[in-house]
């Protein structure tokens, strides 16, 4: 048995892959809360990676029986990740790689800046027009959906298809231990996304409140199936996960053609490729019922399914398959997971000390990125070697461009 495992009264089992990798208390005890609702189904399966969230905890595996809890979701549904690996290899990329990043960060709108005067430059003032046919696609049932909602027709949703945003998401070069060279993105639904977190997650906490339910954290309000908001909200989170899924394909295939105008040698693209998920809830049959499983912080590990697990800026990150783990809910970890906050690791770290732990990948090298620096976060090595039963590494990259909002 390579995980830990904590049984309380009234409560399922707490099942841990986090064998020498730390826990924060504050973690620990959000994983007790969520472990003693009454719809959790068989057991909680939590990820090294594992770290404090709000009402929930990323880096969790939560099944629920003919409920789902919109905050354990989150916010940012959809987040995750994509990666393709190209037919170049190290020598084709050129010496200096600065004006290849400084044109992916022309190409693929990131960041958060606006005035009174001006848009926010991590969204498209014009959409191009690959970013029109997606948003084609998802148009008329985002209409359906603002009917139901109709605060959601005010969000940026158009224009934030095909941008990167702020905080982890990130656009990286990377090359693996062939020296292959791969794209790999991370982002997730942009500011439609939120706002439907944000819309349901109040609407669970009013009728927690209404009909009175018991809970241990107001963040852990949940829908019951055939109840008023249920279907609204499940049908709002598939929109946004098809959103999300989109936002990634199309931001890379602008990279792709920004990297096929400046690099010389003709390549081709997605030799393989994948495109999954860390942040999503879908129903999915385990131990003989169908249940929802919400993954915050986590990646489906089926077996045989190929998933991208990224360290931290400036560490390697990995290709994995799979290994089908039942008691995982057939998950692994989605990163490295974070052993301080933001604003600690602001206040512990210089941008010295970012140059030194980001030598060799061509980035940011500033305060605003300090919060991303690699020793905010777990040692992705330790935390591979706890869930060694979940997956199998197929390849390790290491990036040499890094793109941050």
């Amino acid at each position: 048995m390579n995980y830990n495992e904590i049984i309380s009264e009234h409560s399922v089992p707490i099942k841990m892959w986090t064998q020498g990798v730390p826990v924060e208390a504050a973690a620990e005890q959000q994983l007790r809360n969520i472990a003693s609702l009454p719809i959790i189904y068989k057991h909680i399966a939590v990820m090294p990676d594992v770290h404090l969230g709000k009402g929930a905890t990323i880096g969790s595996v939560i099944p629920s029986y003919k409920a789902i809890i919109p905050a354990a979701v989150g916010v940012d549904l959809g987040c995750g990740m994509m990666a393709c690996k190209t037919t170049l290899v190290a020598a084709d990329l050129p010496d200096n790689l600065l004006p290849l990043r400084l044109a992916i960060e022309q190409a693929v709108p990131h960041g958060r800046e606006f005035n009174r005067k001006q848009r926010d430059t991590g969204s498209w003032g014009r959409p191009p027009e690959e970013v029109n046919q997606a948003w084609a696609k998802l148009k008329g049932e985002f209409e359906v959906l603002c009917v139901k909602e109709p605060k959601l027709a005010n969000t940026n949703n158009h224009n934030h298809l095909g941008t990167l945003g702020t905080g982890n998401h990130f656009i990286e070069i990377c090359l693996d231990e062939h020296g292959s060279v791969w794209v790999m993105l991370h982002s997730g639904s942009r500011g439609v996304g939120n706002a439907i977190g944000n819309r349901y997650i109040e609407k669970a906490k009013q009728d927690a409140e209404r009909n009175n339910v018991h809970l241990p954290d107001q963040d852990l309000a949940y829908f019951e199936e055939g109840s008023e908001h249920f279907h609204d909200y499940v049908e709002a989170v598939d929109w946004a996960q098809r959103f999300a899924q989109a936002n990634r394909e199309v931001m890379m295939q602008r990279v792709i053609a920004v990297m096929q105008k400046i690099i010389t040698k003709p390549f081709q693209t997605h030799m393989e490729a994948i495109n999954c998920h860390h942040n999503y809830v879908q129903k999915e049959s385990h131990f003989g019922e169908d249940v929802y499983v919400t993954r915050k912080g986590a990646v489906s590990a089926a077996k045989g399914q190929l998933g991208i697990i990224p360290g931290s800026m400036g560490a390697k990150s990995f290709i994995v398959r799979g290994k089908g783990n039942a008691d995982s809910f057939n998950s692994c970890s989605h990163g490295a997971g974070r052993i301080m906050s933001r604003n600690e690791a602001k206040r512990q770290f210089t941008v010295d000390d970012q140059v030194a732990a980001t030598l060799g990948v061509e980035c940011r090298k500033d305060s605003n990125v300090i919060d991303e620096i690699p020793m905010a976060y777990k040692d992705i090595d330790a935390v591979m070697q706890a869930q060694a039963d979940l997956v199998e590494v197929v390849y390790t990259l290491k990036q040499v461009l890094c793109v941050k909002g």
